[in-house]
């Protein structure tokens, strides 16, 4: 390991074991004689030997050049986007939209709403630094447990003015500024009532969990968000669904309530969307991704690591 303070670069009399996370790389091979790969704490001064000349090969630390990073952060919607259902996956599809570019995180969490959100936020979120990747998009799903009733048994609600201030503290927190990113907004998709009623009863609970023009009320107050902060993108997910699943209803009435509504009795294509009336299939989470696609952008130049042909000269 070197020690930069003395004339020459010394080396350790052996390689010392230390720990590794996930920005920092051990090199066994790398001789450690730059700045750049010398970690002043990571070795007592007993262990180095400074009357022995540099060695041809020696152990050092070299932080790894990390990606930066498109971050899904919201709730259930997202945690199970990674999985692959009716052959898609929506999170594997943004990964290979952004692959050798940008790392796709899920920090999607299952029942949350914003209070729960903003609560962890800085937990979650850490500012920018050499170890810490640029988050350059930040794709914020929260509503759909925000937007549940206030029954005996479940106290995820949030109230709607509560959830309007919840989502600006969460795109203004000073953890997420400090990135810098484009900030993606999404409303939450339709409720379809009917169904999830059902769920809710064999759930256990007495009586409707959520209602569907509740839910409608939420997905208009992201959408004021989104037009009160500048530089928010609005991605209209409770629209793009709810206008797919009429295109695929032949019979829907346009004069009578919205899909999914309990006042017109009728599912139908949101039983293909959302089976169990909250969550999306693969049919719905390819929806989203087409309406999310078209703002990630990337450049030309875009690999972190060089093309391999620039790895290996001559060839094509």
């Amino acid at each position: 390991m070197c020690n930069l303070g003395e004339a020459h670069p010394a080396r350790c009399k052996k390689p010392v074991e230390l720990p590794i996370d996930s920005h920092v790389g051990v090199s066994p091979s790398r001789p450690c004689n730059s700045p750049q790969l010398f970690h002043p704490s990571a070795i007592p001064p007993s262990e180095v030997d400074v009357s022995r000349p540099p060695a041809a090969s020696q152990t050092c630390i070299e932080m790894a050049k990390p990606y930066n990073q498109v971050v899904l952060f919201g709730d259930s919607l997202f945690q199970y986007c990674s999985g692959v259902q009716n052959g898609f996956s929506f999170q594997g599809a943004l990964q290979n939209l952004c692959v050798r570019g940008l790392d796709v995180i899920n920090r999607g969490f299952s029942g949350y709403n914003t209070k729960n959100a903003l609560e962890l936020l800085p937990r979650i979120f850490y500012p920018p630094s050499d170890t810490n990747p640029r988050i350059e998009y930040l794709i914020i799903l929260l509503g759909a447990n925000d937007a549940c009733l206030p029954i005996a048994t479940n106290t995820q609600g949030v109230p709607i003015e509560q959830y309007k201030e919840n989502l600006i503290k969460i795109i203004t927190h000073e953890h997420i500024e400090a990135h810098n990113p484009k900030v993606l907004l999404v409303t939450p998709p339709p409720l379809d009532e009917i169904q999830s009623y059902a769920v809710d009863l064999k759930n256990g609970h007495k009586e409707r969990l959520r209602k569907a023009a509740v839910s409608a009320q939420y997905s208009e107050t992201a959408r004021q968000v989104a037009a009160e902060l500048p530089g928010v993108i609005l991605i209209d997910l409770q629209k793009a669904i709810m206008e797919k699943a009429i295109s695929m209803t032949p019979d829907f009435d346009h004069s009578g309530p919205p899909l999914g509504y309990p006042e017109g009795n009728k599912r139908g294509a949101l039983e293909q969307l959302l089976p169990d009336g909250l969550h999306m299939s693969g049919h719905a989470y390819k929806i989203f991704f087409d309406i999310v696609e078209p703002h990630i952008k990337m450049p030309e130049d875009y690999y972190v690591f060089p093309d391999w042909r620039i790895m290996n000269p001559g060839s094509h």
